[in-house]
């Protein structure tokens, strides 16, 4: 029988940290130096463990919510109870002990985190692991397009592709948080008016939690969101109108059937899931902001979040009062944002007829639209409509040129950015940031229609360059 000492030996010997001194010789004192490899192996640290994949959602970490805080009118509200909006009908912002996070978390101890959502647990609104609701949102990167850069003569243009998250969207962002905290709430119905992606993200997180869930759609929501939508587990609805008719049935099945309403500002937390984008961009550029940021604009939600988050991290010390100029984007079809912006308002009334391809920005009232025209302003930004043809010349051109295919929504921010290039409210030199809010493979792609005969002779020709 092999001693266990014996063993040990085996496998120390075996070790990546295991080396032996080829520099000893035959001779004198060979014995006694060999002799002493039992005491030196023992003197040895262990290895490092491997990094835990999932140790941001099991490690309980310190918290640091306060309270909740009416965004118009300030009047605080008990964190840990259930709302929706405040008295003033208006969204309802996190508020954090910053100077308590400003001791308890480095940015060293950040970093030797796994890179996902969680890393930044300090700085979100779940008290306890148990109620993380996860299905491995990854830290999405950032993609440099340096041939676009270069045809534009313009600056490092950089894609936050949030395609990489799960459900294909930056919508798993808010609703893994809202699920999350619904689960700490033990609620038990959750019910949501989408035009396809935060659909799909409720109903793949609500199922994971085993929380009920009932969605409403406009009549022409792809159907590839509908049956995402479905096989992860809600009652799904076609109903023939727009995103805002059907968060009015959500409002009214509120009070009659008892279901929570998530609706987009509509509850506390998306908000604090989709500031996550801010705090990790911040973190991927090293601590500092980028000259601009190109935002797709419907509710609003991310671009609301992200000036939070710029604001949290100068607050712990992270970052220092730089910031980007907050860019909303719109369509042409649908910019009720634009409209506002362009005549001073601090409130966008609802545009008539909406209509665009990118039916994530199709959006004809949001309820945060005062949050979202104070961070353009205060940001020195501005918001802008794009035309549908400009869409999709621009979604073409970088899926062809840089081999990456985003989604329309994101597609707007790209041709955003060239008419603000080409008209002089972004300068050439200024470093940009674009976010792709979905993956492109969740959209109609244009068909193939080439064909070749194997039976017949082939004419290579058409093949060269």
């Amino acid at each position: 029988m092999v001693s266990v000492g014996l063993l040990t030996l085996i496998a120390w010997f075996s070790s990546p940290n295991f080396s032996v001194d080829h520099s000893v010789k035959p001779g004198g004192d060979e014995a006694g130096k060999m002799c002493s490899i039992g005491a030196e192996i023992h003197a040895q640290p262990a290895p490092e463990p491997a990094l835990h994949a999932n140790e941001n959602l099991t490690t309980e970490r310190p918290t640091f919510v306060t309270h909740l805080e009416c965004a118009m009118t300030g009047e605080r509200y008990a964190a840990d109870e259930i709302h929706n909006l405040s008295r003033a009908g208006k969204p309802l912002l996190v508020r954090y002990d910053l100077g308590g996070v400003k001791k308890a978390l480095s940015k060293d101890a950040l970093a030797s985190r796994p890179p996902d959502l969680w890393r930044y647990r300090e700085l979100l609104p779940v008290r306890r692991a148990e109620n993380i609701v996860s299905l491995g949102e990854t830290m999405t990167p950032l993609v440099p397009l340096p041939g676009m850069a270069k045809k534009l003569r313009g600056g490092e243009i950089l894609v936050k592709d949030e395609g990489r998250l799960p459900t294909g969207s930056f919508k798993a962002r808010g609703l893994v948080m809202a699920v999350s905290m619904a689960k700490a709430f033990g609620i038990k119905h959750m019910a949501i008016p989408t035009n396809g992606n935060a659909g799909a993200a409720l109903a793949a997180y609500a199922s994971h939690a085993g929380i009920k869930t009932t969605i409403f759609c406009p009549e022409d929501t792809p159907e590839i969101n509908l049956s995402e939508i479905g096989i992860q587990g809600a009652s799904v609805y076609r109903v023939n109108g727009l995103i805002d008719d059907c968060g009015k049935i959500v409002g009214e099945g509120k009070r009659k059937v008892g279901w929570f309403d998530v609706s987009t500002l509509k509850e506390p937390y998306r908000i604090e899931g989709k500031k996550t984008m801010g705090l990790e961009l911040a973190e991927q550029l090293g601590w500092s902001v980028p000259d601009v940021i190109f935002y797709p604009t419907g509710g609003g939600t991310g671009l609301i979040g992200m000036w939070k988050a710029f604001a949290e991290l100068e607050a712990i010390g992270f970052i220092g009062n730089k910031r980007p100029r907050m860019v909303a984007v719109q369509a042409a079809g649908c910019a009720p944002m634009v409209r506002a912006y362009e005549a001073g308002e601090e409130h966008a009334p609802r545009w008539e007829d909406a209509h665009t391809i990118a039916a994530g920005i199709r959006v004809p009232q949001a309820i945060g639209d005062f949050l979202i025209l104070r961070a353009v302003r205060e940001s020195g930004g501005f918001a802008i409509a794009v035309s549908d043809e400009a869409i999709t010349q621009a979604l073409d051109e970088v899926a062809r040129e840089e081999g990456f295919l985003m989604c329309p929504e994101g597609a707007a921010t790209y041709a955003a950015y060239k008419q603000s290039l080409a008209d002089g409210r972004v300068k050439r030199s200024d470093q940009v940031v674009l976010f792709n809010c979905a993956t492109g493979l969740k959209y109609p792609l244009p068909p193939i229609r080439r064909t070749l005969d194997r039976l017949k002779p082939i004419d290579f020709s058409q093949f060269e360059a």
